[in-house]
């Protein structure tokens, strides 16, 4: 997963990308960029590590100009291990395009075989987001006719793009002396939107906290297969350019990647998770008496909303249990069993007087490897609690997912071949309760009614572009490259986006 921004004003903007891009950190915090355009110059500062560590004041002095992209980066393809490959990247022709990319393409194997025997374009990393530069670059060579480039043929290449490419992409790329592009997948599947500011300013960001928190006002989503075309003049014009698109966005920024303050394709992140916790209290109900639990308690930070909605429901104390030390990198991000392992406990702590001689019903929004999980009921044990349960806000991860987010191989997978029984028995907890994937669907749909459903392959199996085989998850994750580091702990929620971590 990544965060993207660009930005059109009337004034300098490699301030306003900066202060979007912390917005939007918990995205990403392997790697930040930004690339910033003076006349048809372009001014690029980009490398590994967290926006206020990437960016000093001499680098956001060498950023000048009135249009702008930047990006956060998280990689869930390519070589974790890269600075060559964080964002944005660059290429001359024609006329100068510099991009950034949130999601994965799932044809990028057979994409840079094409480029290079038919297009003639050469890649120079392992990331499919520069194959879809290339892509991109290629067709707008096709289409443009010549000086100047014309809207129509912009959005004629983005037409041809999306008959090529398939998977998540939502874009924004900056053409040398004519504008701001951005696009999104014909399915919706990661999240895009535009909002206007001071200054005549126009921006795009991959969530509405993004526009709120630097003054923008939000405008509205980029549609799916949508095309945005921002002249340097600020003029906006946009088409669509996907056949049969229709909107599928990724559950899973709802359950976990997107801030509680963000509102994507009309529904509330914040709304959907208290939504979680109403239905997943009718599950542990089912499972577990309500008189049988003193306290329900979240492990922070995401599983919030849903936690204190099932307590209230359930009529049982809502208690923090744990605390975070925020001054910890995000286990989420760090590239290895043995670093991360090893943050658990550095990232939280038991307040014992919350768990001794007391039944606990943990909650957490997701459990992929379940490791942490495991650690995190042990560290309840080690507190005093008589009984530990366990409940999560979504529904068992059972495969793994193709469209940027960094879900490990089936193997890896806690649920993956194992009952609800099993599990529990790995984790070690007295109980454990899952959510309902049809309820998890309905239950955040029903928020807007025009959303028809939901990218939510890790959880049904279903990868919605209808191009994936199990033989091609299988290649799409043995091809990730996470640096020569193993990949062996969860992804579990110990550091989470939240409005005080920004």
């Amino acid at each position: 997963m990544c965060g993207i921004v660009g930005v059109v004003s009337a004034a300098p903007v490699n301030q306003l990308i900066y202060d979007a891009l912390l917005l939007l950190q918990h995205r990403g915090q392997d790697a930040a960029g930004i690339v910033t355009q003076k006349e048809r110059k372009f001014f690029m500062h980009k490398a590994k590590g967290m926006v206020k560590d990437v960016f000093r004041t001499r680098n956001m002095r060498a950023l000048p100009g009135n249009v702008g992209l930047g990006q956060v980066r998280y990689p869930t393809a390519g070589n974790a291990a890269s600075e060559e490959e964080a964002q944005p990247f660059y290429v001359n022709a024609p006329f100068g395009v510099v991009m950034v990319h949130n999601g994965n393409l799932t044809n990028a194997k057979q994409l840079r075989t094409e480029l290079a025997d038919t297009d003639h374009r050469h890649t120079n990393t392992e990331s499919d987001s520069e194959v879809l530069l290339n892509v991109l670059a290629h067709e707008l060579g096709r289409a443009s006719t010549g000086a100047p480039l014309q809207s129509e043929e912009v959005f004629a290449a983005v037409r041809a793009v999306h008959k090529r490419i398939k998977g998540s992409y939502a874009v924004i790329a900056l053409i040398a002396g004519y504008g701001l592009l951005a696009f999104r997948d014909p399915f919706g599947i990661r999240p895009l939107c535009m909002g206007r500011g001071a200054n005549n300013s126009i921006m795009l960001a991959s969530e509405s906290v993004a526009l709120e928190g630097t003054s923008q006002v939000f405008e509205r989503d980029i549609a799916p297969g949508e095309a945005i075309f921002v002249h340097n003049d600020g003029r906006v014009e946009s088409q669509q350019c996907a056949e049969n698109s229709q909107l599928y966005p990724c559950v899973f920024e709802y359950v976990y990647l997107a801030r509680p303050d963000s509102t994507m394709d009309g529904i509330s992140v914040y709304q959907a998770r208290l939504n979680m916790g109403e239905t997943l209290a009718k599950r542990v109900i089912s499972m577990v008496p309500p008189n049988e639990i003193d306290a329900v308690i979240p492990i922070p930070e995401s599983s919030r909303p849903s936690a204190m909605q099932l307590a209230q429901l359930l009529g049982k104390p809502y208690r923090e249990g744990f605390v975070k030390n925020r001054y910890v990198g995000r286990t989420f991000i760090m590239p290895g069993q043995g670093a991360r392992k090893k943050s658990v406990r550095q990232k939280l702590n038991a307040i014992g007087s919350e768990f001794k001689g007391r039944n606990v019903l943990l909650v957490d929004d997701s459990i992929v490897r379940g490791t942490t999980s495991k650690e995190i009921v042990q560290m309840a044990r080690d507190a005093g609690a008589n009984k530990v349960y366990l409940a999560s806000a979504a529904p068992p991860v059972r495969h793994p997912n193709v469209y940027g987010i960094d879900m490990p191989t089936r193997s890896e997978l806690v649920a993956y071949g194992r009952t609800v029984e099993e599990i529990r028995q790995v984790i070690g907890c007295d109980a454990l309760i899952y959510q309902d994937v049809d309820a998890m669907k309905q239950t955040v749909g029903k928020i807007n009614p025009k959303v028809k459903g939901f990218e939510a392959s890790c959880f049904d199996g279903v990868y919605v572009t209808g191009d994936i085989s199990n033989d091609e998850v299988t290649a799409l994750n043995e091809g990730r490259n996470r640096g020569g580091e193993e990949e062996s702990e969860d992804t579990s929620r110990l550091a989470l986006p939240n409005a005080e971590d920004n």
